[in-house]
């Protein structure tokens, strides 16, 4: 496969995000107690003017093969939230790509806190977090399912 192109999503992205999401759900990726508020709400979720709120895809061939999207969840700290490759894109590097325009965007954009969860038993995306810098912050149980938080900070220590 050819490297992904990563851009900005449209709001003619969204039934590729849509799938994306609901191939979440469906492999029980998807925390159960999560509606998906955000892509319905896509729009004003993710396109508006919110400095801090964005959302990417990759694509291949004009097809939308993976999504990431950040989130503001207080002043300076967002959320990395919908991480998804599509199934026969799994191990090359289009999470990777992802999570390098993500980061690079919280990094641009003066975001001092960058947080995320997972379920523990998605050890290839754990482990992906982990490259990016990313530190296992706390455990918890949730509806039967445990779920591991990360968290990394980006902004820059003073110098002497």
């Amino acid at each position: 496969m050819n490297s992904p192109t990563i851009r900005a999503a449209t709001i003619d992205d969204l039934p590729s995000i849509r799938r994306l999401f609901d191939d979440s759900v469906y492999e029980g990726q998807t925390r159960i107690n999560d509606t998906g508020a955000d892509i319905e709400n896509f729009e004003e979720a993710y396109l508006s003017d919110r400095e801090s709120s964005r959302f990417w895809v990759a694509t291949s061939n004009e097809d939308v093969i993976g999504m990431i999207g950040v989130q503001e969840t207080t002043d300076g700290v967002v959320e990395v939230r919908r991480l998804r490759v599509d199934e026969s894109h799994r191990r090359q590097g289009v999470g990777t790509a992802l999570m390098e325009q993500a980061i690079g965007f919280c990094h641009d954009h003066g975001c001092v806190k960058t947080v995320l969860d997972v379920r523990v038993e998605r050890g290839p995306a754990i482990e992906l977090f982990k490259k990016f810098g990313f530190f296992h912050s706390r455990t918890r149980e949730t509806e039967g399912h445990k779920l591991m938080e990360f968290y990394v900070d980006l902004y820059n220590e003073p110098t002497a």
